[in-house]
């Protein structure tokens, strides 16, 4: 019988053999099996640019998200796609623009969907929980949907296997629906016939508290997620991770350990209790050993909900951006965004690149060893380059659009931003209702004048003539107005929607 040892190769065919046995190892297939990454997404609720120490803040302490940028990668251009919730959040599941969704308004409750709406995600979008799930992914979601509140446009029906929170924002409670039914809002008109529930904490699609306390929801999330982490830890998972904090409300809720030990009252309180819940986390995934295997990103939905007045961060600071959320300022689309991925992201690096939420779908797919769905119009990319520091990675965004619901205010290409003029608008970052035509045409350059404070329109022809161009191809695809776009696709609805709480 032959043995290794009287077993005589010749040198070349024992070469080829070495090469051939280093390439099953590193083939595609077998290194996307088995070093799939876990995904985590913090996604916070109104948090502004310039809320935690790694953006500028010197009224929150911050020491774990310090922590976070110091060991991973900062992001100083990533945008969201809109300047509040619902539409903010359909991209970030989707990898699209959410008038691409028909997420961006409806005439029954206007641009951020209301508890008891007969609209939500259509369930034939594909989310990135769903891409995930095709790759072998665990899919859990622990905190805020608002992507509809019907059983059928819910998390557990939208690719997750695990839900736990709540079904809309924390703001939208039943003493908020009676005030709201008092009122008549041009923007939800049929809001006046439609009572709100008391707002439920759910477990996949059971009502366990309602109303739910929410002064404890930053930590009984953050204890959620981690046990959900600990379950799935042999991996590969996907969690997504929407605070719901700092909130909307003009108050923000936080745990009794942090209410009135920040600066900045209940602001700062719900702040500096996110920072601990990050810590909490991050040390999860360090003592599970599991650390070097997934990719972290905090961001946020959109920016704080500042008003204009200087020096006014009760409800969030967005400095230096110019401008508050639900606008389409740079205040409202760029927010803090971090990840953080030990062994794999050049730690303490930052990123002045362009990028956007719709970018993950795309880039988690490919990481994941598949592709993003291509049956429809996905509007992010892959960002990989970026992520990881590579050299020479550029921004992959020709145009970006910014929109406030159903109207095209903006687009940015480069370092150039263009306020397109209009008529008539609700929300405008540079004018007032007062003042209802905004004239000529506004141009920033984002990079070198962060704070938008010189209109250089006048200087560069060629640029406004540029960006207007692309303004007009992004109105024809994304639709403008009443005027519906040829690449739109309809939200999801459904008749006589009924309580979350009353269904049970």
């Amino acid at each position: 019988m032959m043995t290794l040892h009287t077993l005589i190769i010749p040198r070349p065919l024992f070469l080829l053999l070495i090469l051939a046995v280093v390439g099953c190892f590193h083939s595609p297939s077998f290194a996307a099996e088995k070093t799939k990454p876990n995904f985590i997404i913090i996604y916070t609720d109104n948090l502004g640019y310039g809320d935690i120490e790694p953006f500028g803040s010197t009224v929150h302490r911050t020491p774990n998200l310090n922590r976070m940028a110091k060991e991973g990668r900062k992001f100083t251009h990533f945008s969201v796609t809109a300047g509040v919730c619902t539409p903010s959040r359909s991209s970030i599941m989707t990898g699209c623009y959410s008038q691409r969704l028909g997420m961006h308004d409806n005439p029954r409750d206007g641009w951020v969907l209301r508890p008891v709406s007969p609209y939500g995600l259509n369930p034939n979008e594909i989310t990135i929980a769903e891409v995930l799930k095709e790759q072998g992914y665990a899919t859990g979601m622990v905190g805020k949907w608002h992507l509809g509140d019907q059983k059928e446009f819910m998390p557990t029906a939208q690719g997750f296997d695990y839900f736990f929170g709540i079904p809309y924002s924390d703001d939208m409670t039943q003493e908020a629906g009676i005030r709201n039914a008092k009122r008549k809002n041009p923007r939800a008109p049929a809001l006046a016939n439609s009572p709100w529930p008391p707002l439920p904490l759910i477990e996949n699609d059971k009502v366990i508290e309602a109303p739910v306390d929410r002064n404890g929801l930053t930590k009984r999330y953050t204890e959620k997620a981690n046990e959900w982490i600990e379950a799935h830890k042999d991996g590969p998972f996907f969690l997504y991770f929407p605070q719901a904090m700092p909130g909307s409300t003009s108050t923000p809720f936080s745990s009794p350990e942090f209410r009135g030990k920040s600066k900045n009252g209940p602001w700062g309180d719900s702040i500096e209790e996110l920072d601990w819940s990050q810590g909490q986390l991050m040390d999860k995934l360090v003592e599970l050993g599991i650390e070097k295997n997934t990719l972290v990103i905090w961001t946020s939905d959109n920016g704080a909900p500042i008003r204009p007045e200087p020096g006014n961060v009760t409800r969030g600071s967005n400095q230096p951006l110019h401008g508050r959320g639900y606008t389409t300022s740079e205040g409202a689309f760029r927010v803090p965004t971090i990840m953080w991925w030990p062994d794999t992201i050049p730690a303490g690096t930052t990123s002045n690149e362009f990028c956007t939420t719709m970018d993950l779908l795309p880039t988690f797919a490919r990481m994941a060893g598949g592709k993003e769905p291509g049956d429809r119009k996905i509007d992010g990319h892959d960002i990989r380059p970026l992520i990881l520091g590579e050299a020479e990675a550029k921004t992959p965004y020709d145009a970006f659009y910014y929109y406030d619901g159903v109207q095209l205010q903006a687009v940015r290409s480069g370092p150039w931003k263009l306020f397109v003029p209009l008529q008539e608008f609700r929300n405008h970052p540079h004018f007032s209702k007062k003042k209802a035509d905004s004239g000529e045409p506004l141009l920033f350059n984002v990079v070198s004048d962060i704070a938008c404070e010189n209109n250089v329109a006048g200087k560069h022809p060629e640029v406004v003539e540029r960006l207007t161009k692309l303004a007009e191809a992004g109105r024809a695809d994304l639709g403008d107005g009443k005027k519906r776009g040829t690449g739109q696709r309809d939200i999801g609805r459904m008749e006589n929607p009924v309580p979350q709480v009353v269904a049970q």
